[in-house]
């Protein structure tokens, strides 16, 4: 009998240790350091943090950010002076029940630009007054698009940030037709210098 209590309590001190071990993906060195996540996320109480490679699910579609650089000149657009360009690639998968239409604003880049600010760009596919600009490369996701049913798509987001900025978040509001609010969404993350 205390061979079998014996047995039981190592069982129950074995399963305890691995449930405080928690996703090495999500500790603070890994949030800090923008590395890689690998899990799934939904907003609570209206808000939704993510790493790069984290399958962000919201209520019309499921999106992930899987890559992210800044460069001076990406396929003939150069960053105007001061700037730079931050290059996203990005997944998006339609999980509502009907086509999406998709516009570049559907995403903001975004970074802290003091203590109490918190400054935004519009994908450079977005003219100053809302309308469509061509894209500049094959794989850039333009300012808008239809996803059918169930469709997945991976393409880049482009937005002119400034020089001196290396971490990121991509944040997405949901927006319903009635103009009422959902969650917001940020996937955080250092770009890469290319």
């Amino acid at each position: 009998m205390k061979r079998l209590i014996s047995l039981t309590l190592t069982l129950l001190l074995l399963l305890a240790l691995a449930a405080c071990g928690g996703d090495s993906g999500s500790d603070a060195s890994d949030s800090a350091s923008g590395s890689a996540g690998s899990g799934e996320v939904r907003a609570e109480d209206g808000y939704a943090e993510a790493r790069i490679g984290d399958v962000v699910h919201s209520y019309f579609m499921d999106f992930s950010v899987n890559s992210a650089y800044t460069t001076s000149d990406y396929n003939g657009h150069t960053a105007p002076e001061g700037m730079k360009v931050l290059v996203v690639e990005m997944t998006i998968k339609n999980t509502f029940n009907e086509t999406l239409p998709m516009y570049d604003d559907d995403f903001q880049g975004q970074w802290s630009a003091s203590a109490d600010t918190e400054e935004f760009a519009w994908p450079i596919t977005e003219a100053e007054d809302g309308s469509d600009l061509d894209t500049v490369a094959d794989e850039q996701l333009p300012g808008t698009y239809e996803l059918a049913v169930n469709e997945s798509r991976t393409g880049t987001l482009v937005f002119d940030v400034p020089a001196d900025e290396k971490d990121f978040s991509i944040s997405h509001m949901e927006l319903f037709d009635d103009d009422s609010e959902g969650d917001t969404f940020f996937v955080f993350f250092t770009a890469e210098e290319k």
